[in-house]
């Protein structure tokens, strides 16, 4: 390709990704045949997250040679019009397809079955060391005994240090959110975060100290959760649960991860890259 004709922010995928017709079943079953399983890698140009991707965690020698023994690794464009076959048999495009699976970051990365069902999906970027750890999940065919969640903690287990990053404006623990419902017109934002995180770090050093955020901040009552902790909290809709109990019955991964909850406790949107 001349460099006339290449998009702004393209990042080259490595030689070895599939080089897939797009026929998602076909992908399955050929995947299936060579004992692996495929992964989907939805990305878009101009992504940093998406270069460090390719550069740090598939760049990596160990984690580039394990991909490869346990995966096809198939590139979906988020904003492309390449026709799709999806796991239905319906014919699509990139972009339709992506919509259809609620992929609104990238990276994202969807890892499935033999049977083409979703069982590990990332959303956003993973530092290699926690990246491998997924890698071991899926190719481990762990969701028979587990979540993903549930590993991921079991493996980071005893790794962590030191405490989580705090603010003035958090809500004062014990959280008692639905008891903060009733009382504030204040729509809500959870941010679930862990120790030993760097993108929770930058949150706190960077993002929290622009003046024109922490005016648009001030709009919310925002709580914080360690999504590792056992302390329990009330939750919006009423619940009394631990931490982590909470974060894995919302299919929480990432770290941060910002939950937002209407008036009345229902999430209404989250961000999870």
């Amino acid at each position: 390709m001349s460099t006339g004709l290449v998009n702004p922010g393209y990042h080259e995928k490595p030689a070895w990704f599939k080089e897939s017709f797009l026929d998602l079943r076909e992908d399955v079953k050929e995947a299936a045949a060579g004992n692996k399983r495929v992964m989907l890698y939805f990305y878009q140009d101009g992504c940093p997250y998406c270069a460090r991707l390719l550069k740090d965690n598939f760049g990596n020698p160990e984690i580039a040679e394990k991909t490869r023994r346990h995966f096809d690794v198939i590139a979906i464009n988020l904003w492309g019009d390449r026709e799709v076959t999806d796991l239905q048999g319906k014919i699509t495009t990139e972009k339709r397809f992506a919509e259809s699976l609620k992929v609104q970051y990238t990276p994202t990365l969807l890892f499935l079955d033999e049977q083409g069902k979703v069982v590990a999906r990332l959303n956003g970027y993973y530092e290699p060391d926690k990246f491998s750890i997924v890698l071991d999940y899926v190719a481990g065919k762990h969701e028979s005994e587990m979540k993903l969640s549930a590993y991921y903690r079991q493996r980071l287990a005893g790794k962590a240090q030191g405490r989580l990053n705090s603010e003035t404006f958090f809500l004062p623990h014990p959280l008692k959110l639905a008891d903060n419902r009733r009382q504030s017109w204040r729509p809500l934002l959870v941010l679930f975060e862990q120790s030993d995180c760097k993108p929770c770090d930058q949150l706190h050093g960077d993002s929290f100290k622009r003046e024109s955020l922490l005016l648009a901040l001030s709009a919310f009552d925002i709580a914080q959760v360690d999504m590792n902790s056992r302390e329990k909290l009330q939750t919006p809709d009423g619940r009394l649960l631990p931490a982590q109990d909470w974060a894995e019955a919302l299919g929480l991964q990432y770290a941060p991860s910002m939950v937002y909850f209407d008036a009345e406790g229902r999430e209404v949107f989250r961000s999870e890259a």
